[in-house]
């Protein structure tokens, strides 16, 4: 089917712009933010997904502040335009691409709202392919970048307004794409990946001064990293100063660099972590990040058993839910994976940022051995 996207010079396959070039049920294309007060004490996160195979657009927005975490839920049948970025109330608008996103969810009867955007403080920092394989079957493809801003607007929660400033108000936003598991369970036999379920992924940008720090990594059962990147990147004090004839951003790709995250114990959440990074020069740096607060992340979708991404629902629905973020169970599925909002120092320099963890199944280095067992 033709749309207007197709009168664009963009087309990567010979097919029309709605229809996808992979042929994997879980194809998708996504969006995801987050913004956090430089005083640390809230954080909103908000993703927003099509999966054209799927048949599913979903659409997601929480916030934690004052020890309790609020979460809008929305999903509906993808449209047949991919220039259609709604779900109900909520909607991503690109204002102008790679440097102003906007993000809405107008009144409705879940009492949550916002109206926020998204003012990027440097180019976008291209991430290595992300590929994970069941046996010899490719089960994840991805590519992604990620983006470094502030942000500007409100958002209310039950009648709670938060005024957002971007003097005071930073964060990060993702655009990803290609293929990886998603939705309902498929049925028939049972995956190669079942006989020693394993996921290591530690995921933290920073933001410092003039310039903010990338780190990502994905790691076996024994440490080895399968996956690994680490860089420098420069930013502007001003979206006016960003220039816009540059498509990615200006990245001092490290050498190599390290990990070792502190685990509350009896759980798989970090109390501290240390990042170390290697200059191309033998230069070394260590950052230290000390958690503020916790994020769950099923509060935008991820492993939740009701509001899944891609799940299919009906052809429109929202919801909405809250919890405190001191009586969620450490050791169940939908809870390992979270985020932390982290104060950071690296030498004389302070900064602050995310430490994204989610550790599944055995991990040698931080003594794992279960799927869902705490740290001693």
């Amino acid at each position: 089917m033709i749309t207007d996207f197709d009168d664009y010079l963009i087309h990567q396959a010979a097919l029309p712009i709605n229809q996808m070039g992979i042929a994997n049920r879980n194809a998708y294309d996504r969006y995801w933010f987050n913004g956090f007060d430089r005083s640390g004490t809230f954080l909103f996160e908000a993703g927003f997904g099509r999966y054209p195979n799927r048949f599913v657009q979903d659409a997601h927005f929480s916030v934690a502040f004052d020890g309790v975490q609020h979460s809008f839920h929305a999903s509906r049948r993808v449209p047949d335009n991919p220039m259609d970025s709604s779900v109900g109330p909520m909607r991503v608008e690109v204002v102008h691409p790679m440097r102003v996103i906007r993000v809405v969810i107008d009144p409705n009867d879940t009492e949550v709202e916002c109206e926020l955007t998204f003012h990027a403080k440097a180019p976008p920092v291209q991430e290595p392919k992300n590929h994970m394989w069941d046996g010899t079957r490719l089960i994840m493809d991805t590519q992604r970048f990620t983006q470094y801003g502030t942000w500007e607007g409100f958002f209310s929660v039950k009648g709670r307004r938060f005024e957002v400033k971007r003097s005071e108000v930073i964060g990060l936003r993702d655009k990803s794409w290609g293929m990886r598991p998603v939705g309902e369970y498929e049925e028939g036999a049972p995956s190669r990946l079942t006989t020693d379920p394993a996921v290591y992924w530690v995921w933290s940008p920073v933001h410092f001064d003039g310039f903010c720090t990338h780190f990502l990594t994905r790691e076996m059962p024994d440490g080895h990293a399968q996956e690994l990147s680490a860089s420098i990147v420069k930013t502007y004090a001003d979206d006016e100063e960003v220039p816009t004839d540059v498509v990615e951003a200006d990245e001092e790709v490290m050498a190599s660099a390290t990990n070792s995250i502190q685990w509350i114990s009896g759980t798989r959440w970090p109390s501290g972590a240390t990042l170390g990074f290697e200059k191309r020069d033998g230069t070394k740096l260590e950052i230290e990040l000390e958690p503020i607060f916790r994020f769950q992340m099923m509060g935008i979708g991820y492993q939740h058993p009701e509001w899944g991404h891609a799940v299919w629902r009906d052809e429109l629905e929202i919801g909405y839910e809250s919890w405190k973020l001191d009586e969620v169970e450490p050791d169940e599925y939908c809870s390992i994976h979270v985020h932390n909002v982290v104060r950071a120092k690296m030498g004389e320099k302070t900064g602050i940022g995310i430490l994204e963890t989610i550790v599944f199944g055995r991990h040698e280095p931080s003594g794992f051995q279960d799927l869902f067992d705490g740290a001693p």
